[in-house]
């Protein structure tokens, strides 16, 4: 049964005779070589479909082997025109006892999810208002007039540029917010229209790619939270996030920095350096070795046309300075909103929860007025955005109380809190990581310190699995597995350096 389904996948043409599939056997297909989803009791082998997957590769390969229902109706706008790409991959049904859900799932609360779910089309909460958006994008391209009109008339003193580089700033944030409803489709009602649109905010208007905006973020959505599978709580050994990774990189006495400090050195390093060192990079690099030529284009005419406005008045030098320090303060408004409804949830190994759980466990919203909606981009409706997230976010206070009210049923926490709280839990969570760190590093040992160790791979080492995946390293891999054979060294890291450890 198992090989004709396969041969049905591989092949590019549905199975000639429907076959019958357990989740048992669903669930094997989970490797990097072999990917099985379901999608409304329909069976898939998406593996090689999933390089050819719009979103990426990983956020299809992060469903694998389970019930992928809820996130393909999430992030498609249009799924009967995506059924066409899915038919030809088809290659069985869920078997007639076996249950729609995976792993013991509520398998009420994903139909009353579902069933509210359609209650908002039904109320027509997924159509998005052309007014809303046209004054949205008109208020961005206002500020960069104005911008430009001040320092024409003023001139470039420093009071001027100073108040130049707030409203700059402030552009570039709210085109931030604005690229991120092109990129969820939540604009027009073809995806096409969208992404022109998103290419040219993010790219002219930004000067980053929508491709890499598109792979890294639906990773997040997809899995928030979920180490080795959200992008966004990979902090490349930086800092130790939730309660689980500090205790064991305690216990196997790892100390790239000192994680007891983090909520200190959190604002000398994450707030200041993301946007304008650590995006930058990856964004050029991923533009480059993936080819995204059309990105590059657009991101070329975003620093043409800024260098062509402000090089008459800064000169090359200046305007390089007035740029950074533009990012440099917009790095501090996209940190602390974007953290504020993460890093204080629950941060933790895949544990394969419904749709609607896993997203509440992992957002929180923030309390909704005018300014909160218009500082955050409507992220302040963190849970909404979660769940629906093609969703127009002016519809988000809509649905709110449908939502609030199907999580009372069912025990579901629904976290709200006001927006200077949210901003002070971000360090507390990182204290408290911090030191569940340093008492794991000081008074516990790992089973693997005690004589001969195995291949010693921390479960949250975050980027690693996706850079041997990318690089395809499985020299680097044998040897680590070698090496751990005779219980002489283990592997850490994203670049894999070696330490000795255990006897």
């Amino acid at each position: 049964m198992g090989k004709g389904g396969e041969q049905g996948g591989d092949s590019g043409e549905p199975a000639a005779q429907i076959r019958f599939y357990t989740w048992e056997e669903i669930q094997k297909h989970n490797l990097r070589t072999d990917k099985w989803l379901v999608i409304e009791r329909k069976v898939y082998n998406v593996t090689k479909w999933a390089n050819r997957h719009p979103g990426g590769h990983r956020v299809i390969s992060h469903c694998a082997g389970e019930d992928a229902t809820d996130a393909f109706q999430a992030f498609h706008i249009n799924p009967t025109l995506v059924q066409k790409f899915l038919k030809p991959l088809l290659i069985g049904e869920l078997a007639p006892g076996e249950p729609s859900q995976d792993r013991d799932k509520n398998s009420q609360l994903v139909e009353d999810f579902r069933t509210l779910r359609k209650t908002a089309e039904d109320m027509n909460l997924f159509r998005a208002s052309p007014l809303f958006f046209s004054l949205y994008l008109g208020h961005i391209i206002a500020m960069e007039v104005l911008a430009w009109l001040m320092i024409s008339y003023f001139g470039t003193g420093w009071i001027t540029t100073l108040i130049l580089s707030c409203i700059l700033t402030t552009s570039q944030a709210q085109a931030g917010w604005l690229q991120h409803d092109f990129g969820h489709l939540s604009v027009f009602k073809k995806s096409s229209w969208n992404h022109i649109v998103h290419k040219f905010v993010i790219g002219h208007l930004k000067g980053a790619s929508a491709n890499w905006w598109n792979h890294r973020h639906f990773q997040h959505h997809a899995k928030p939270n979920i180490f080795q599978k959200d992008p966004d709580v990979n902090m490349l050994h930086i800092f130790v996030l939730g309660d689980t990774q500090p205790v064991e990189y305690g216990k196997k006495k790892l100390k790239y920095l000192p994680y007891n400090h983090q909520h200190e050195y959190f604002f000398l390093i994450f707030p200041p350096l993301l946007i304008p060192v650590y995006f930058q990079i990856q964004i050029i690099s991923t533009m480059i070795k993936r080819r995204f030529w059309a990105d590059l284009a657009w991101a070329i005419s975003y620093y043409l046309r800024y260098f062509i406005t402000y090089i008459p008045f800064y000169g090359v030098l200046g305007s390089l300075c007035l740029l950074t320090f533009v990012r440099f303060l917009e790095s501090h408004w996209f940190v602390w909103v974007t953290q504020m409804n993460h890093i204080p949830m629950e941060i933790d190994s895949e544990k394969h929860r419904d749709w609607l759980s896993s997203q509440m466990a992992a957002t929180c919203n923030i309390e909704q007025s005018f300014f909160n909606d218009w500082f955050t981009g409507h992220l302040n409706f963190q849970i909404e955005h979660h769940l629906f997230p093609t969703m127009p976010r002016h519809n988000f206070w809509k649905v709110k109380p449908l939502v609030k009210s199907l999580c009372a049923k069912y025990g579901v926490q629904y976290e709200e809190k006001p927006l200077g709280k949210a901003f002070i839990d971000i360090v507390g969570s990182l204290k408290k990581s911090g030191d569940l760190w340093l008492d794991a590093y000081l008074h516990k040992e790992s089973n693997n310190s005690q004589g001969r160790t195995g291949f010693v791979l921390p479960t949250h080492c975050g980027g690693l699995e996706q850079e041997l995946e990318d690089q395809d390293d499985r020299g680097c891999q044998r040897k680590a597995q070698t090496a751990a054979k005779r219980g002489l060294w283990v592997c850490f890291g994203r670049r894999m350096r070696w330490e000795k450890f255990g006897k």
